[in-house]
């Protein structure tokens, strides 16, 4: 084994689904596990077979379809469980088993068992696994909270009876980073035989430390950590993969171990997982969280300007965004805006900017947070030609229920022609826009939709937003109405016209972009 190389063992799609409400159907299972598995991910706990029809079916898919990643399900410490797992993942190119039992105090009084009679079924059911499975894995379940001797005797037993990686769970989230790395120094001085096998990690974020745990226990000697995209999992969730890949690529001087996994993949995944789980990514978490790379201060907004490195210690491209989002708002600076607007395609003398920042400034104390558009309209006092009339709807009717296709009829008006289409999609939201794509054939990619009601009720204004992008050009379009579809139907050609002026303004050969990076998903 390379003494510098640690394994990613994620268990997002086993762990992390159980998290309450985070459910994955059959097919985001299989598309998650292939970002997993393109990633670099060394080991996919894809599911607990002998859970579900469905768990099992989805790990023996996952096994037939995994390209470079070992393919483990997980087992209790019965010889049916094992049985089904085996089963799931003789699929795999390689695969493995992975099979546990509570051994703290706690957990030894749920089945009733005494030292001596768990110990030999730990015996027993690893040696079956081993039996049928050259990579077994054995967790002693809450092992933070277990007695330090009998703890050191299970795992004796269970590398006797084949186990090849030995798991260390902090099932509680309840160890601290010392504690973690002097119990994985303690057993690999005292346990026979555990110089040869692998040590491994899985720490829960009950008190806000599992990345430190896990961590600290790499430190220790410990050479796999088990974790999830962004850090989902039971209650508080696990160490976050994100986290510790980061950790390591960034702190290498004092954590020189390396990882396969690519880096630069790490947002999309985040976002997917997000997406599929319904667990949207608070804001400020670390590496993926949407003000990770944000700067509203006006200090660290010029810092930012003169030398990234002022303020950041990772580049956004290193997982996998574009560039660092200059949050617009009321701690902006100067520099800040005019370098916003210059991005924008708007040079501005000094007395010019001075008049805009004082008005930027009031409209920031009413706003949380202001956007291209806004600006746009604070340097323009008479904006109306931001408000082209290029293009306008004159008439919309969709068709859309159980029953597809969905069907939008629409009439559109063109520099003062009316041309109509009827167009299908999947639902009437997108068949709307291909049909005003069918009427106005146009690159520009659709970055953000979203639907906010102005009021409470069924009889509701829907503010929709609108965020498209084109060669670099951004625009934003927004429409109010009671009718949802209508109001998108606006948005989108609201912003279709934005881009269109800013095609007109923009000067050759020079490309009108944000600096923002806005989180599409």
């Amino acid at each position: 084994m390379t003494q510098d190389r640690v394994f990613i063992f994620d268990t997002t799609l086993r762990d992390g689904e159980q998290s309450p409400g985070a459910t994955m159907n059959h097919s985001e299972k299989l598309e998650l596990a292939e970002m997993l598995d393109d990633m670099g991910v060394d080991i996919i706990e894809a599911g607990f077979p002998v859970a579900s029809e469905g768990d099992f079916n989805a790990v023996r898919e996952i096994s037939k379809r995994s390209k470079n990643s070992v393919i483990c399900g997980l087992a209790r410490a019965n010889f049916k469980d094992i049985d089904r797992c085996a089963e799931a993942v003789r699929h795999a190119a390689q695969p493995r088993i992975h099979t546990f039992i509570g051994t703290s105090p706690l957990h030894r009084a749920i089945p009733n068992l005494t030292q001596d009679e768990m110990s030999q079924r730990i015996h027993d059911t690893v040696t079956h696994a081993r039996n049928l499975c050259d990579n077994v894995q054995w967790s002693p379940m809450d092992a933070t909270r277990t007695e330090y001797d009998y703890l050191c005797r299970t795992i004796e037993i269970a590398i006797n009876a084949g186990a090849t990686t030995i798991n260390i769970p902090d099932t509680v989230g309840y160890t601290a980073p010392r504690e973690s790395a002097e119990l994985i120094a303690r057993l690999l001085a005292d346990v026979p035989g555990a110089t040869d096998v692998i040590f491994a990690t899985h720490c829960h974020n009950d008190l806000g430390m599992a990345t430190a745990n896990s961590l600290a226990a790499v430190d220790a000697g410990a050479r796999q950590i088990e974790c999830t995209i962004n850090g989902l999992g039971e209650r508080a969730g696990n160490t976050a993969l994100e986290e510790v890949v980061m950790a390591m690529k960034v702190r290498n001087d004092i954590m020189p171990y390396s990882t396969q996994i690519d880096s630069t993949k790490i947002m999309a995944i985040s976002r997917r997982v997000a997406t599929v789980s319904g667990f949207a990514v608070q804001f400020n978490k670390a590496i993926v969280g949407k003000n990770a790379f944000a700067h509203e201060s006006g200090i660290h907004q010029d810092g930012m300007l003169k030398n990234a490195e002022t303020f950041e210690i990772m580049r956004p491209e290193d997982v996998g965004l574009t560039e660092t989002n200059l949050v617009m708002g009321k701690h902006s600076g100067r520099a800040a805006l005019r370098s916003k607007l210059k991005n924008l395609g708007i040079e501005l003398a000094d007395n010019q900017l001075n008049d805009v920042f004082v008005r930027f400034k009031e409209l920031a104390d009413r706003k949380k947070e202001v956007f291209d558009d806004d600006l746009i309209a604070l340097v323009r006092a008479d904006n109306a030609d931001e408000q082209s009339d290029h293009l306008s709807l004159k008439s919309l009717r969709v068709v859309c229920g159980t029953r597809g296709p969905q069907k939008a009829a629409l009439e559109l008006t063109i520099d003062g022609e009316t041309h109509a289409v009827t167009a299908t999609g999947d639902g009437p939201v997108d068949a709307t826009f291909n049909a005003v794509k069918q009427l106005y054939p146009h690159s520009a990619q659709l970055q953000l939709y979203q639907v906010s009601a102005v009021t409470e009720g069924t009889d509701a204004q829907a503010t929709v937003s609108v965020r498209m992008e084109e060669d670099g050009k951004i625009a934003t379009g927004q429409s109010a109405d009671t009718d949802t579809v209508v109001a998108s139907a606006k948005a989108y050609i609201n912003a279709l016209n934005r881009l269109i002026v800013r095609r007109e303004k923009s000067a050759p050969g020079e490309d009108i972009k944000s600096v923002s990076y806005k989180d599409a998903g």
